[in-house]
């Protein structure tokens, strides 16, 4: 017999994901014109002003929805690495 209640924590958990995916997908699409901007006009790929500001409104934002500010900051972190490798890349192939 099949849990309804562990299926529908199960679905909703699904839909999360699936939107994560999207929504990264998104942010991955939008760097990437970034990316390619900062190529073309001789900007280095890495902002580490802008990367703090970042890292420290989501440590906040993390604080107020009861999530792990050091698990957000990882996350971000993880984030910003791949987008700074793919704005290198960019811009060695510009």
């Amino acid at each position: 017999m099949a849990d309804e209640i562990l299926n529908r924590y199960r679905e909703s958990i699904d839909n999360i994901d699936a939107a994560l995916i999207f929504m990264l997908a998104e942010r991955f699409k939008i760097t990437k014109a970034v990316g390619e901007h900062k190529a073309a006009t001789g900007l280095p790929p890495a902002d580490p002003g802008r990367e703090q500001i970042q890292i420290d409104r989501l440590r906040a934002l993390a604080k107020s929805a009861n999530l792990d500010p050091d698990f957000s900051e990882k996350f971000l972190r993880f984030v910003i690495d791949e987008v700074i490798h793919h704005h290198r890349k960019a811009g060695a192939e510009g």
